[in-house]
């Protein structure tokens, strides 16, 4: 059981970082089981709304890197505070906006907020508590980014069933605005007296990188863009994620440090973050359509089955740590990043005839191995790492969890899309079931590549128990 940190005085401050926390997380997986409602009510298919998704991670992807510099800048509570004024601000544009162009965009003001939420109030909870009490603080914090997820599907397919899809944005506002009273209230000012210098351009190329490379792929399918504009976009992505890696070699102050790649578990595990999220994260995307598109499931339905996979994730938290003391990270991160692609895998074999036990077995199979590979993914990532690089790799994990999540809905997207012209799919066809069997097996197998990414980890020491350490992060991998 989480106890809260003696200092009374910090309690509130507490609950309202928690509080932002699990606003971020909610809205991360509360539209899943919405997207075919709000196809259908802009006049879009089903099979074509990643970018609603898509929009909301890569911009929090891009504006993490920056959070800790704007929040010294202009302070933990003007910044915490405008966080939640442009969370509640892209919430009401979605729930009004009359197509898909709109509401990405205001997906994209939503993730502005949302980006900010954590880190920021992350850092406030760090100046607030000594350090013998922040580790209890920032557990207690990330409970709620545990809960989110859990409740998300499930509440947004009873509000679009018995409700609206709006309702699940506009239930934003009433949180909101208690969080703005709370903020002028019980956050600090937090201002640095003390500014370090921010590498404006460098983060620039990182951003416009991110962003092409996205682009290029949900370009693929939703947006309809031509092979010569997809592949100009992968160019110019690639090259700019290139020019910022040169421009970091070179500056005294990058965004990240060179010599954090010098950490051979950091370089590793960055990799197969990134791999082998692009493939699993596409998961709480595709399986809500399947059950709605495919298997006539209500909105309700399949948010209610959904549960599995986060109540299995959970209770199988605990297990890793015995799995990574036993055999070590690299045979446990090889095995298990292998488990979790056949399991993607399997969902090429579902059908309406499928045993619902069956089903329900299989979903939960998916959140366990799932849920022990984002925690043993982001222990080996970060244990190196020592106390002066340990913030900024923390924040660099941050970033290509949110751009992994992004660019695995994107290329689900788009393999899905290939799959429902090559079977003759329309947003409610015949042959949708075939192509999403398809996109399962290809994105499993995606993940399974990745295997041979944690291979290359250092052998763990022989009779020396492997130990993990706290990772922050590791609420945000329920999303």
């Amino acid at each position: 059981m989480i106890r809260f940190p003696t200092s009374a005085s910090g309690t509130p401050l507490l609950w309202l970082v928690a509080v932002g926390f699990f606003m971020q997380t909610l809205d991360a997986t509360i539209v899943n089981t919405a997207l075919p409602a709000m196809a259908s009510s802009l006049g879009e298919s089903p099979l074509r709304m990643q970018s609603v998704v898509v929009g909301y991670s890569l911009t929090m992807a891009m504006l993490i890197p920056a959070s800790g510099w704007i929040a010294d800048r202009f302070g933990t509570r003007r910044v915490f505070f405008g966080a939640i004024l442009l969370f509640a601000i892209g919430s009401l544009f979605c729930a009004l906006s009359q197509n898909l162009t709109q509401i990405v965009a205001s997906r994209v003001l939503q993730g502005l907020g949302g980006a900010l939420l954590l880190p920021v109030g992350r850092l406030a909870v760090l100046r607030a508590f000594p350090r013998e009490q922040f580790l209890r603080a920032i557990s207690f914090v990330a409970i709620p980014g545990l809960i989110g997820p859990l409740l998300g599907p499930t509440l947004g397919g009873w509000l679009v069933q018995y409700a609206s899809w709006h309702w699940i944005f506009l239930i934003n506002l009433p949180v909101a605005l208690l969080g703005c009273i709370a903020t002028l209230r019980y956050m600090p000012e937090g201002r640095s007296m003390v500014m370090a210098r921010f590498d404006l351009g460098g983060y620039c190329l990182l951003a416009f990188g991110m962003v092409a490379i996205s682009l290029s792929l949900d370009g693929l399918s939703e947006l309809g863009l031509r092979q010569a504009t997809v592949v100009l976009l992968l160019i110019f992505g690639l090259a700019s994620l290139a020019a910022y890696w040169l421009r970091a070699l070179r500056r005294p102050d990058p965004l990240f440090a060179p010599e954090l790649f010098s950490v051979p578990s950091l370089r590793v595990g960055l990799l197969g973050n990134l791999f082998a999220r692009i493939g699993s994260s596409c998961m709480p995307f595709l399986i809500p359509l399947l059950l709605q598109v495919s298997m006539g499931y209500s909105p309700s339905q399949a948010g209610m089955m959904l549960l599995p996979v986060a109540l299995a994730g959970m209770a199988a938290k605990p297990v890793v740590t015995r799995l990574v003391s036993r055999i070590g990270y690299r045979r446990m991160l090889v095995g298990n990043t292998a488990m979790v692609g056949l399991v993607m895998t399997s969902f090429a074999l579902v059908s309406p005839e499928q045993p619902l036990w069956l089903r329900i077995l299989q979903l939960a199979c998916f959140g366990a191995v799932n849920s022990m590979q984002f925690t043993a993914m982001n222990t080996v990532t970060l244990k190196d790492l020592d106390g002066g690089m340990a913030s900024s790799g923390n924040t660099l994990l941050s970033m290509v969890q949110m751009l992994a999540m992004g660019l695995g809905v994107a290329a689900a997207g788009a393999v899905l899309a290939g799959f429902g012209d090559y079977f003759g799919a329309g947003a409610a066809g015949a042959h949708t079931l075939s192509a999403f069997r398809a996109t399962f097996a290809t994105m499993g197998l995606m993940t399974l590549a990745a295997s041979s990414i944690f291979w290359q980890l250092p052998p763990d020491p022989e009779g020396i128990p492997a130990k993990l350490v706290p990772v922050e992060t590791d609420a945000v991998d329920n999303v």
